[in-house]
């Protein structure tokens, strides 16, 4: 644009570049008026054959994550004695409740693994029944974590105990208060475990089968590098709360 001297000329130009600002402000208040964030939500369950049956809700946007709910839930012992199913019904009556109630997108349940005792481990995989099953009659994706896999995970130690898990579980979610019971803490950790494996498949183009680790679908090189970056990125990447 020409140089004007003039007196008027310059105050012509200082009204055409007010006009000018204005329209550049006034743009993006249209485009971004409607935008919305976009939330994930996961039910974490560590289901349990005698003891509490852990579970917790969790919401990430991609970058931060915070709890909605948690909790332990435990049938009465005499109500046990009254139906040997008051526990399988009652569970998958709580988790339709959860279902229904949060409505997430995914659930993620700890796998039965290898106990000494072989009438523990059916009673488990009894419980882990109705709560897959609570899942697709929700039409809910289901995966499975071995408790190794998620002390792994959450606390970098595969043979990590309850009170590390406790604390990173309420390090990595910025909990104001360590999550009671241990059960609950549990069902959160394997809601993290499931978000950290859902961030690799994203960003990294990480794919998980059912039951197996998590794998590299590339050549031998790239599955290499994704393992190390998996490795590094396992705890970190959810930082804190909003």
């Amino acid at each position: 644009m020409p140089v004007v001297l003039c007196i008027s000329g310059a105050t012509i130009q200082r009204n055409c570049w007010k006009v000018v600002l204005l329209r550049r402000k006034m743009a993006p208040m249209s485009d971004h008026s409607n935008h919305q964030p976009s939330y994930f939500r996961v039910l974490g369950v560590d289901p349990a054959a005698e003891g509490p049956t852990g579970y917790g809700v969790l919401e990430t946007d991609g970058r931060d994550c915070r709890v909605i709910h948690y909790g332990a839930f435990r049938v009465a012992t005499k109500r046990q004695k009254v139906s040997p199913a008051a526990v399988l019904h009652d569970v998958h009556q709580l988790l339709c409740q959860l279902l229904e109630e949060f409505k997430p997108q995914a659930m993620a349940v700890e796998s039965v693994f290898t106990a000494l005792n072989m009438r523990t481990a059916l009673r488990l995989a009894e419980v882990r029944g109705v709560v897959l099953l609570a899942a697709e009659q929700h039409n809910i994706e289901v995966r499975s974590y071995s408790p190794r896999e998620v002390k792994a995970c959450i606390a970098g130690y595969g043979h990590a105990d309850k009170h590390q898990m406790q604390m990173m579980v309420r390090a990595l979610l910025n909990m104001q208060e360590t999550p009671e019971p241990t059960h609950a803490a549990d069902a959160l950790a394997i809601g993290l475990c499931y978000l950290q494996a859902r961030q690799l498949e994203q960003r990294f183009g990480v794919s998980r089968k059912q039951g197996d680790s998590l794998r590299r679908v590339p050549v031998a090189r790239a599955r290499s590098q994704a393992s190390s970056e998996a490795t590094i990125t396992c705890s970190p990447r959810i930082p804190s709360s909003r």
